[in-house]
């Protein structure tokens, strides 16, 4: 299970789920400088992207590993794409076929000698931020299940490594209780391919990164500073082995699985850092 590795006729998808609710106009702290959530999650996001693109990119071109999905969701129960053309689903190939919309932003970098310095450079800007309104969450997950579901349905897929699905939020759902956020979440997980099940991974993003944080917890890390973090815990998916190496990286040599694919309160880096083990630590060919 989750052995299958990522080539032009053995693709996998991500889908992605952003929380476009008012309450991403809460500013953070985010390489060295204040943004907002929603700002910051968006840059986070096109660096993905970005990534995704260059780790498919060959002599031949750029290779159709990856289908992608964005969504956000906001307002009054809307739920809709934020790809160009606003197209639901696209090719990394796809993606990256066009001219790539670019912008100049501050990138910290840390020096030599410890210290930081801020420069201005081009950056990839697929994706805009937005901030408005309630957090239809229900609406985003149920859209998102009919995506995968679709996609794990089409037999050129049968045998390829599942879909994963990320939702960002701040907040909890505005549209539905905690029995019906589980309900959808556990839908989600029950879809498969011959490789194994999707994977849901939910990350909920600090206000405040000095608030504590619960990353890729274990069953032992069951402590958690509210209710909320602990459905998010039994919404999300267990982490396949493949990606332990990754995870115990990030969280520290002492961390032992079985890791569960949630964090609450996570800071900026811990969002990148879980956005980046589960998209790149799948073996492309």
């Amino acid at each position: 299970m989750y052995t299958q590795s990522i080539t032009r006729t053995h693709r996998t998808a991500f889908i992605l789920l952003i929380d476009g609710s008012g309450s991403m106009n809460e500013e953070i702290l985010f390489r060295g400088k204040r943004m907002t959530k929603a700002e910051a999650v968006a840059s986070i996001t096109n660096g993905m992207l970005f990534e995704l693109a260059e780790r498919a990119h060959r002599s031949d071109g750029v290779r159709d590993y990856y289908d992608i999905s964005v969504l956000t969701y906001s307002g009054d129960n809307e739920v809709y794409s934020l790809l160009p053309e606003g197209r639901e689903m696209l090719s990394v190939a796809e993606l990256a076929a066009g001219e790539i919309p670019m912008k100049r932003e501050l990138v910290e970098y840390r020096m030599p000698d410890g210290s930081t310095s801020l420069r201005e450079l081009p950056v990839p800007d697929w994706i805009a931020a937005e901030a408005a309104g309630q957090t239809p969450m229900y609406q985003a997950l149920d859209h998102a299940y009919e995506i995968a579901e679709a996609w794990c349905r089409n037999p050129a897929h049968a045998e390829s490594f599942p879909p994963t699905v990320f939702n960002i939020t701040d907040g909890e759902a505005t549209d539905c209780d905690e029995e019906e956020l589980r309900t959808i979440c556990e839908r989600i997980r029950s879809l498969r391919t011959c490789d194994g099940n999707v994977l849901l991974i939910n990350i909920h993003i600090a206000p405040d990164e000095s608030q504590h944080a619960v990353f890729f917890p274990t069953e032992e890390e069951a402590a958690y500073p509210n209710r909320y973090a602990g459905v998010l815990y039994g919404c999300s998916s267990p982490m396949p082995e493949v990606f332990n190496e990754a995870i115990r990286e990030a969280k520290g040599p002492g961390a032992l699985p079985p890791f569960r694919g949630m964090s609450y309160n996570a800071s900026a880096e811990q969002l990148i850092a879980m956005l980046n083990i589960g998209s790149i630590s799948v073996k492309t060919e």
